[in-house]
């Protein structure tokens, strides 16, 4: 079992990552969220493409957590981004958001969340399986 400050196969914490998952939403290129994080450009690079690769599926399902989790899911479902990117990082940061409101005893970061939400496997090739 991986404790929720990891994900699988990560050398960083999954707050380092999801900063720069989040910094790219707002537009920001590998690069740039490199040298704010302070990691390797090859290394961002990779979690950018490792979770463009996927994101539809992503948004998909934090989206389907999200209305589980809400009282009233129309009051908490993200605006539309920019981009098919963007809306999967939104989604990712409104389930926590709907934990915190229906749990208000859960103090845990928001990527922390995340990583549990996913079992540590938002970052694997396979995770979320595509659905038939």
């Amino acid at each position: 079992m991986l404790p929720v400050s990891v994900l699988s196969r990560r050398a960083d914490v999954v707050e380092v990552i999801g900063a720069a998952l989040r910094m790219k939403a707002g537009g920001a290129g590998h690069r740039t969220i490199a040298g704010v994080l302070g990691r390797p450009a090859t290394t961002v690079r990779g979690w950018l493409r490792r979770f463009a690769v996927r994101a539809a599926l992503v948004a998909g399902f934090f989206t389907t957590q999200l209305v589980a989790l809400a009282d009233d899911p129309v009051l908490v479902l993200p605006v539309p981004a920019a981009s098919v990117f963007a809306d999967a990082v939104a989604a990712v940061i409104a389930v926590p958001m709907a934990v915190r409101a229906r749990f208000p005893m859960v103090a845990a970061p928001i990527w922390q969340v995340a990583s549990a939400v996913s079992r540590g496997s938002l970052m694997a090739p396979g995770w979320p399986p595509a659905v038939r």
